[in-house]
Order: C-alpha cells, then sequence, then structure tokens
C-alpha cells in the first residue's frame, strides 16, 4: 500500500515570527522545522504502512532550507521525501497549495493520503478537503481514529457530541486531528539513516501544476491587548458579585 503523508516545514514557534516588508509574507529561515501537527500524519501513515506491508512518502510544499524538519519526519521513519521548491509559489493561498500537493500526489502514486487537519502557521483549515477534491477521492476529516485493510479505509470522526464512523474504499484522503496517535521520537539510527533517504526537490515545471492564485495582505496590526479583569475583594458577600454578572452575560 502506497502512503502519502502530507507534511510542512515552518519556523521555529520558540523564535519570534517575522514578515517580509512590502508583502507583509511569512520570512521563512533557511532552519525549520516539522510543523507539530504533521507528527501525528507521520506516525499514523508509519503505522498503517507497516500493518499493510506499504511505503511511506512525504509530499510538501515550500523551501528547502537545510531541510531540517523533513529529516524530522524521514528518522521517524518515512521511507522517501518529495518537496516542491519554486520562487513562484511565494504567497500562494491554500487553494494554490492544493493544486500542487495533488499534482505532485498524482504523479507520485498513492492508496491513501494522510494530512494533518491544519497547518499551525496558516490556520485555514481546508487544504485536506481541496486535496481530496482535486484527486476526485473520498474525504475523510478530523479522524480520531483511523484504521485500512488495504481496500478500504473507516475513521472515528470527531463531532461535538463523540464521533461518526465513516468509512470509504480506497483511494481516499484522510486528515487526523492531534492525539489520534502518540508520535513517536526518532532514534539516534533513524536519524543516520534520514541522512541516507532518498529527499527530491523538484519545481514546478517539473510538477505540472497549472492555475495558480497568490495572497496579498495589504496591512496588518498588532492585536489588542487584553485588557485588565476586574477585582473584587471579598468580605463574605463576592458570591454575589458573580452570580450578578453572570446573570449579565446571561450565562444563568
Amino acid at each position: 500500500m502506497k502512503v502519502v503523508v502530507c507534511v510542512k516545514q515552518i519556523p521555529d514557534p520558540a523564535t519570534p515570527y517575522r514578515l517580509e516588508e512590502g508583502t507583509n509574507w511569512l520570512v521563512r529561515p533557511s532552519e525549520q522545522v516539522l510543523d507539530d501537527t504533521d507528527r501525528y500524519g507521520v506516525e499514523m501513515g508509519l503505522q498503517l504502512a507497516q500493518a499493510n506491508e506499504g511505503t511511506v512518502t512525504l509530499v510538501s510544499m515550500g523551501p528547502t532550507g537545510n531541510a531540517q524538519g523533513i529529516r524530522q519526519a524521514l528518522a521517524m521513519g518515512a521511507d522517501k521525501a518529495v518537496i516542491v521548491e519554486d520562487d513562484s509559489l511565494r504567497g500562494s493561498d491554500a487553494l494554490t497549495t492544493a493544486r500542487v500537493l495533488a499534482q505532485t500526489i498524482a504523479n507520485q502514486g498513492y492508496d491513501l493520503v494522510i494530512a494533518g487537519t491544519e497547518s499551525t502557521d496558516g490556520y485555514s483549515g481546508v487544504v485536506p478537503q481541496m486535496l481530496a477534491e482535486l484527486l476526485d477521492a473520498p474525504a475523510l476529516t478530523y479522524a480520531t481514529k483511523v484504521d485500512t485493510d488495504g481496500t478500504a479505509v473507516t475513521i472515528h470522526r470527531q463531532t461535538a457530541a463523540g464521533y461518526d464512523v465513516v468509512e470509504a474504499s480506497l483511494p481516499a484522503v484522510v486528515s487526523v486531528t492531534a492525539g489520534v496517535v502518540e508520535p513517536r521520537y526518532p532514534t539516534f539510527k533513524g536519524i543516520m539513516d534520514a541522512k541516507k533517504k532518498p529527499m527530491e526537490t523538484v519545481s514546478l515545471s517539473e510538477v505540472g501544476a497549472e492555475t495558480f492564485h497568490g495572497q496579498t495582505v495589504k496591512s496588518i496590526t498588532d492585536a489588542p491587548e487584553r485588557s485588565a479583569g476586574r477585582k473584587i475583594e471579598d468580605e463574605g458577600e463576592a458570591y454575589s458579585e458573580i452570580v450578578a454578572l453572570l446573570e449579565q452575560k446571561k450565562v444563568i
């Protein structure tokens, strides 16, 4: 079974983000890390591939840099990686990203595509569904559990009341939530092996995707500072103040 996992390199969240002057695009340094949400997708892909004698291919779009984030996913156990890097893709919106990833995935061939619900540097939350539409495959979203026998895939889809059981024939696209599995930590052997695994960087023309739409950020403003809360001195009757506030907010 061919499992493709969509992954993304992002600037280290522990360091301040910087926007490019003039475009307000996020500046992506050479040293980037694997998006934490993608670790769950990689782990899920590895477990399903192992159970079904399959392989795991990583697909990513963006500046390769030193490929630290991609190497992290390879060190977990993925077999190879394909990265689409092209200057013309700077400032791409979600639809462009989905089109490029979909064509790259189609070029590689797949039975099951796994993605995180959304990236932590974009938060659009629509790319997995767009991928499914572009690949003409079922979209199984917000999965908290995933099983496959190599011909069909079954998930538990997270809902406000619990979960729904959703099943579809392969090929299919599944987006997983954080906590669907416990991601493994790369071993020393895995880190060393990752240096030898195939990692191909391809241009937009090599992918063969068409029709692109960039996004323009006209202006940005700082988020307003949180105002100080109201402090109530308790002299034995503070509960009445709390009740009055809850009544005002129509909570009770």
